[in-house]
């Protein structure tokens, strides 16, 4: 059964002029939503555009939240090998962890939060998620969903749909913490409600309620009448 709606909440995945509401489980990208990896995305992309001269602000704007295949293939010249760039790529990703951090509040929110009703959806493979949650002190939570986990990423809902399902969640029951846009449409495709992190996203956000990070973030954890988990969360 899912949950009544709370207080300014909408359908279509979006939370109007809320600041607390209800949940069954919880969904996080990874970059820009709980680390901040901007410097080595930068950097690795920076790399890529270069070598084949490319428009790095365009390829900047384009591969945030998306697989980085996705983005090889798109921008890569015609007769490359996408596979053993993108694992190149790949590979210079998993070595670099210089300024890599949690955003602000993210691990007490993190803490906050009942495992058995959280996951991580990201475009990163399981290695590089690891790698980069541990570089940012955060402990990586027992249920992800990572690149090689889905046949379609971001902006398809699949990996979305796939945590909830882990986690024996309805997707009205979910809200999902995204930066990207890629991932704000996964998320709201997905019937799930949505909660921007940071400054970005574009047009996507249209609706949705806003935090810079989790520094006044809190969670309360209760029963309803049948005994199951509920979250109360505040922003």
């Amino acid at each position: 059964m899912s949950l009544p709606a709370s207080t300014g909440t909408n359908t279509a995945g979006t939370i109007a002029d809320a600041t607390t509401f209800t949940v069954r489980a919880v969904l996080f990208d990874m970059d820009g939503t709980i680390v901040d990896s901007t410097a080595v995305v930068e950097q690795v992309w920076g790399e890529f555009a270069a070598r084949y001269g490319l428009d790095y602000a365009d390829i900047l704007r384009t591969s945030h939240g998306v697989q980085a295949r996705d983005t090889v293939t798109r921008y890569a010249p015609a007769g490359a090998d996408i596979d053993a760039l993108t694992d190149e790529l790949g590979e210079m990703e998993r070595t670099r962890t210089d300024g890599v951090v949690a955003l602000p509040g993210a691990e007490a929110f993190l803490r906050a939060l009942p495992a058995d009703a959280v996951a991580l959806v990201t475009s990163a493979d399981r290695g590089l998620a690891e790698i980069r949650m541990r570089a940012a002190g955060l402990d990586m939570p027992a249920t992800a969903v990572t690149a090689e986990s889905v046949t379609r990423g971001k902006p398809d809902p699949e990996g979305y749909l796939a945590a909830a399902a882990l986690l024996g969640a309805d997707p009205s029951d979910v809200v999902v913490f995204e930066d990207a846009p890629a991932g704000i449409a996964a998320a709201r495709a997905a019937g799930m409600r949505t909660v921007v992190v940071g400054d970005g996203g574009g047009r996507a956000t249209e609706g949705l309620v806003r935090i810079p990070d989790y520094a006044a973030a809190s969670a309360a954890v209760t029963l309803d009448d049948n005994g199951r988990l509920l979250i109360e969360i505040s922003l």
